[in-house]
């Protein structure tokens, strides 16, 4: 694929000062020169050279004229979102989700991949570029249109340096994801942890919207979450900062594939909902799971769990409601440590919904500290199955449109 211009027009997009007027016009668009000058406190010369440069590469637009304010009709400016795009990946424990979104995070095309359970560093590289070649050879978008790729990855990121240091449910270590997908696409690479970049997407276009202090966690296969604080991402010193699934629960609790007993994963993800609702029918439990899945308990999912309970299955809302109290557990614990505006919970296990919300609510109302703390404001994920991917795409906005930085 040859190397898409677009590179270097990000690379002078995303300078302190065009970024403030990019970031101006993407928030309080159509808006004119001088409004911009007036809100970004630059010189109205320095908006305008920067103004003609964003012009010239086609990331804004001149609108209809404004309102005129005693002389002539001002030219109004607007983000042309449907000029660029960006490919967003989730790269989670069983599949590769690849989406191209324009600047607005509107999917536009998608695309998704089955992991092998055996799987090499050579080999999961191989699949992701595939992915990637998969989508642009059938997507319609011009590929020089493309700024660049973001990447939600599970487990351990080093976002520097874009390797991905461990992934647990793969049992793989030390991915160069970035070097790698640099040298093939010819294009930025920005690599995050899953629930990191889940994070990101909430905040610009989900249900984190709007909030200085966020969390949210990804609830599937396993636990993560992504910390906001006064507006930035928070990483940790290596890493692993809303590695919340592997918070301590119960010492006494079962073995987590961390190696440790009694984490929050091992308590409240995906699989163990699952397990548990297997062990009691095999003890005998009567539930409209056995039904479900023709007697064969191996099959049993936590979609199936929370299709019986839609049903009206006892067990399978008792499980839920069992998950959902570990998770307020554990969200207690967030709380009285980061204290944030609002959490936000996504993930395979956030389908359950009420089953699980109402338990988790329950939870921090009984154990959190402060009447305020108690009323933390809980929401599910508004991006859904895609929250990962969006937020991958939006590694590259934040990027491109934000005068602060995620460090």
């Amino acid at each position: 694929m040859p190397q898409a211009p677009t590179v270097g027009s990000f690379q002078l997009m995303k300078s302190l000062n065009r970024s403030l007027v990019l970031n101006t016009i993407r928030k309080e668009g159509p808006i004119s020169r001088a409004d911009v000058a007036k809100m970004t406190k630059l010189t109205p010369p320095t908006v305008s050279n920067i103004v003609k440069e964003l012009l010239d590469s086609g990331i804004i637009i001149e609108k209809n004229q404004g309102v005129s304010r005693g002389g002539r009709k001002p030219t109004m400016l607007v983000i042309n979102a449907g000029n660029f795009y960006v490919i967003g990946l989730d790269v989670g424990p069983k599949d590769i989700k690849v989406i191209i979104t324009d600047l607005n995070a509107n999917i536009v095309d998608e695309f998704q991949k089955d992991i092998p359970k055996k799987i090499s560093n050579k080999g999961l590289l191989a699949l992701i570029k595939e992915s990637i070649h998969r989508l642009l050879e059938t997507s319609r978008v011009d590929p020089h249109k493309m700024l660049g790729v973001g990447v939600g990855m599970h487990g351990m990121v080093d976002v520097e340096k874009g390797v991905s240091l461990f992934a647990p449910n793969l049992q793989l270590r030390d991915i160069p994801i970035k070097k790698s997908l640099e040298e093939e696409f010819k294009m930025i690479v920005k690599v995050e942890n899953d629930a990191r970049a889940m994070a990101l997407g909430e905040v610009w276009f989900g249900n984190g919207s709007g909030a200085e202090s966020a969390v949210c966690v990804n609830v599937g296969r396993g636990i993560g979450a992504g910390i906001i604080i006064n507006g930035k991402l928070f990483h940790g010193e290596h890493f692993i900062g809303g590695e919340i699934g592997h918070m301590t629960i119960d010492i006494d609790g079962p073995k987590c594939s961390c190696g440790n007993y009694g984490c929050l994963q091992a308590l409240a993800a995906g699989p163990v909902i699952a397990d548990r609702a297997a062990r009691e029918l095999a003890m005998g439990r009567e539930s409209l799971l056995t039904e479900l899945v023709e007697g064969d308990l191996e099959s049993i999912t936590g979609e199936w769990v929370h299709k019986a309970a839609e049903k009206g299955d006892q067990l399978s809302k008792e499980i839920l409601s069992e998950a959902g109290r570990y998770l307020g557990i554990g969200l207690t614990n967030l709380i009285h440590t980061v204290n944030p505006d609002r959490i936000v919970i996504g993930g395979g296990v956030a389908k359950s919904g009420d089953y699980i919300l109402k338990s988790v609510k329950a939870t921090i109302a009984q154990r959190a500290l402060t009447n305020e703390a108690k009323r933390t404001s809980i929401h599910l994920s508004k991006l859904g199955e895609q929250a990962t991917a969006i937020g991958a795409v939006s590694l590259l906005l934040v990027e491109l449109f934000s005068t602060r930085t995620t460090e």
